[in-house]
């Protein structure tokens, strides 16, 4: 049962996310896909941190949605908003996370997927020469990926932004240099020149889909999804529970119907180095 099959499915971008957003949609669900043509999600902020993100990841995905929905009237919304920094599990590797929103208009449900990854090159620093630029291009993939020029961190005046040839980069590069003394060099990381973001955006745009075709077992509403990952699965060794996850708790928006899915990453016993009774 597939209750989208045939709608119109807005897509509420700026950044060309459609590229990564509607193929898995409109083959998952059997949406008609449609981007507004003049939408500006920049104003409710910016990575490069000239507007300031005000609510959580998913207030904004709500108000992205809810602009959409102004210049664009359909039955169903979608948005995508990402995070930048360390990863959760491992406070060293810089991380992705990406969280996508489908909003059903109709009935007013709202269905999330999402996606972490250490695939992103994330990544700013401070340039003092020629090599130092060279090598921050290299490391970042440029020019497949773009990056953003300033005098220095935190300043906005001025910004070059969605610098993806080596002829602007190092135009851009001389003026900084030549009229501040300074460049802070940073990876753009809006969709439409980040191909590793929008890979990860796809992802999260397959675990949305994942999601809404996963029906509850006692009323076939659509979105039984994971709500929580319970942890005590044991060790191997004292059989102490461990952080890693035991079960995990599905449950219907609809009718409330909840399952629990032991072991969730298929292993009954956890490896001693993540037990913090053997290996504190």
């Amino acid at each position: 049962m597939n209750a989208f099959l045939g709608k119109k499915l807005c897509i509420a971008t700026a950044h060309q996310k459609e590229i990564a957003i509607a193929p898995v949609v409109e083959q998952g669900l059997r949406v008609e896909c449609v981007v507004p043509a003049h939408l500006n999600t920049d104003s409710l902020g910016t990575f490069s941190g000239e507007v300031s993100r005000k609510g959580s990841v998913l207030e904004t995905l709500r108000a992205k949605c809810a602009l959409a929905m102004k210049e664009n009237k359909s039955d169903l919304v979608l948005a995508s908003e990402g995070s930048f920094g360390a990863h959760p599990s491992s406070p060293f590797l810089p991380a992705d996370f990406e969280m996508v929103l489908l909003i059903d208009n109709q009935s007013g449900k709202e269905f999330t997927g999402s996606f972490w990854t250490t695939d992103t090159n994330f990544s700013s620093t401070s340039i003092t020469s020629e090599d130092e630029m060279e090598s921050f291009m290299e490391r970042i993939g440029f020019p497949s990926h773009g990056i953003i020029l300033r005098k220095e961190a935190n300043s906005f005046d001025p910004i070059f932004k969605g610098i993806t040839n080596v002829e602007t980069l190092w135009e851009t590069y001389t003026f900084l240099k030549k009229n501040f003394g300074t460049v802070y060099a940073e990876t753009d990381m809006r969709a439409m020149v980040n191909p590793k973001r929008m890979k990860a955006i796809g992802k999260a745009t397959e675990n949305l889909v994942n999601t809404i075709l996963s029906l509850c077992p006692n009323c076939q509403a659509p979105g039984f999804s994971i709500q929580k990952m319970e942890a005590g699965l044991p060790c191997a060794w004292c059989k102490q529970p461990t952080r890693s996850p035991l079960y995990a708790l599905r449950k219907c928006q609809e009718c409330s119907h909840e399952v629990k899915s032991f072991f969730p990453n298929q292993k009954e016993m956890e490896d001693p180095q993540y037990c913090d009774y053997c290996n504190p």
